[in-house]
């Protein structure tokens, strides 16, 4: 089919044919194709059943004369009434033997049987059979080239027999051919030739005129051909009335109908009521015209509506673009400030270094035991220093990527008591508050079950606890209180510092957001939103009850909030 369809398309490029032409020719070619494979097959099926037909006949002729010959041998020969044409064999004892009325009669031999019946079937024209051997007691028995051949394959081959169709004197015969072997009753006249039993002593080969069998095979075949010819072309015939009728007229009318709606005159009366599947599109045509109508209108409601969005859309774009800007000039000037604070105890760090180095390079071995102990560890102590400062931001960084891009993944939820981690953390801090003269004092329950990550929230309360003591003014004081509220555990830090204006409160967790001029890398805030979300919670700045800032944040404490933290694990 693809090839008539390409062959179709190929004459379709230098002349237009209409659908049914088409139609008729690709069901036509299809047809033709189908059949004269059929017939093709049908043919040479034919041909191998006429030659197996005819090898099952010179089969059965063989048999019967292999059973006559078998049957004359047992019997030691047959006696026939001498004919003057004929006579006794010089090789028999007892050839010719004499009734009472004087009649003469000749002992005759299995082959001389097979001789005078093969002349019998050669003048009827039937068939004809002939008696062969490579060695030759009778020089009429010689074999041709195919009873040549064969008889070498019977002895060489092994094998059982042999055909072929061959042409002789102008007509075709089936010759077959098959061994004879050495039998017991052989033996009686072929011992002397040097025979044994089960030896080859000759073979039988039988011609079947094939010529009438052939001729009737080529009649049917034409018959064949013709019948297929008249089927074509009945087929083709049903087929273009079949198609006028009943797919060109509702076709054409269905043509017309969308031609006049593509001009704005459909009428939905022209509905063809043919009863099939052109009635259904012809009917489903007419109700997608009703909807059309209704879409268009539709269609330009949700334009004006898209064109409204689009202008939305292209604001919010805008706001979107510039809060982008001003990130990247957030993030350019962490940039900035990070190299500055990466700079600063690194130079510090490769300086003392380098004075470590100079100084120990100066001195003699002897002298090494001798140089001040406490001006090296106090460059040491500055080194160390300078490398925790080092570390502290390179995890702050990767803490605040690892808690982002892992949410919940990355926290080790346990059971804790809010209280012991506050006080502990509390605990922690009380050098750095009292080296600036800041007190910080704690309004807690006596417990606040909770399940989270420990090390987290201490991280969380750390950094609030350090930026309100960095902010406060000395001798101030830093209030951190905590207490449960429907479901959730909250925590206030209030200190006395400047306070945060109003319109800087969502800034300040914004990481590479800087309040001030504190030293800092603008990323301590940064990381506890990332790490108070990652556990359900809220994190912001509070209306403060006094000066200064209250910085609070909300985790979920309830039963419901640990089972869904225990899913979450």
């Amino acid at each position: 089919m693809k090839m008539i369809d390409t062959w179709l398309r190929q004459i379709g490029g230098a002349m237009k044919f209409s659908l049914s032409f088409k139609f008729i020719i690709g069901c036509s070619l299809t047809l033709l194709a189908t059949l004269g494979a059929t017939f093709y097959v049908f043919n040479e099926r034919q041909e191998q059943l006429i030659i197996r037909q005819a090898e099952n006949e010179a089969r059965a002729v063989f048999r019967q004369i292999v059973l006559m010959r078998r049957w004359i041998a047992d019997h030691g020969g047959v006696f026939v009434e001498r004919l003057p044409r004929s006579q006794p064999s010089p090789y028999l004892a007892d050839a010719e033997i004499m009734d009472r009325q004087g009649r003469r009669y000749t002992r005759e031999t299995p082959a001389m049987v097979t001789k005078e019946l093969a002349k019998y079937s050669r003048e009827e024209g039937l068939f004809w059979f002939h008696i062969t051997s490579l060695k030759l007691t009778n020089p009429e028995n010689a074999p041709d080239p195919f009873e040549r051949r064969a008889l070498l394959a019977f002895e060489q081959e092994n094998l059982r027999e042999f055909t072929a169709i061959e042409t002789i004197n102008g007509q075709a015969y089936l010759r077959y051919i098959s061994p004879l072997y050495v039998e017991e009753a052989c033996l009686k006249c072929h011992r002397e030739q040097g025979y044994k039993l089960g030896d080859v002593r000759g073979a039988i080969s039988v011609a079947l005129p094939m010529d009438k069998t052939f001729a009737e095979a080529t009649l049917n075949r034409r018959r064949m051909f013709a019948s297929m010819l008249l089927v074509v072309g009945a087929l083709s015939g049903a087929m273009i009335f079949m198609m006028r009728h009943l797919v060109l007229a509702p076709m054409k009318r269905l043509s017309t109908s969308i031609q006049e709606f593509s001009r704005g005159n459909y009428e939905a009366g022209a509905i063809p009521p043919t009863g099939d599947e052109f009635e259904d599109l012809s009917r489903a045509f007419a109700e997608m015209a009703a909807r059309l109508t209704g879409y268009h209108d539709d269609l330009q409601d949700r334009i004006r509506e898209a064109t409204r969005d689009l202008a939305e859309t292209n604001q919010k774009l805008r706001e979107t673009n510039r809060l982008l800007s001003a990130a990247s000039e957030r993030k350019s000037d962490f940039i900035a400030r990070a190299s500055h604070e990466l700079r600063t105890p690194l130079t510090s760090i490769k300086g003392s270094m380098e004075y470590v180095t100079a100084r120990l390079a100066g001195l003699s071995p002897q002298e090494i035991g001798n140089c001040p102990q406490d001006e090296l560890r106090d460059f040491f102590q500055l080194i160390n220093k300078n490398t925790d400062r080092l570390i502290r931001m390179v995890n702050t960084m990767l803490d605040i990527e690892r808690i982002e891009m892992g949410r919940t993944t990355a926290l080790h939820r346990a059971k804790l008591d809010l209280v012991v981690v506050i006080r502990e953390t509390v605990t922690g801090l009380t050098f750095l508050a009292e080296e600036k003269g800041v007190r910080i004092t704690t309004l807690l329950p006596e417990t606040l079950p909770l399940r989270a990550d420990e090390d987290r929230i201490r991280q969380v309360l750390t950094n609030l606890l350090a930026n309100a003591v960095k902010f406060s003014p000395d001798q101030s004081t830093v209030t951190i209180r905590a207490f449960p509220e429907e479901g959730f555990a909250v925590v206030e830090v209030q200190d006395q510092g400047p306070g945060i204006p109003v319109a800087e409160r969502e800034k300040v967790f914004d990481k590479f957001y800087k309040l001030g001029n504190k030293e800092g890398s603008g990323l301590g805030l940064a990381i506890c939103r990332s790490i108070v979300e990652a556990h359900g919670g809220v994190i912001g700045v509070a209306d403060s009850r006094g000066p200064g800032a209250c910085l609070y944040f909300r985790l979920p404490a309830g039963p419901e909030a640990n089972q869904a933290n225990d899913k979450g694990e």
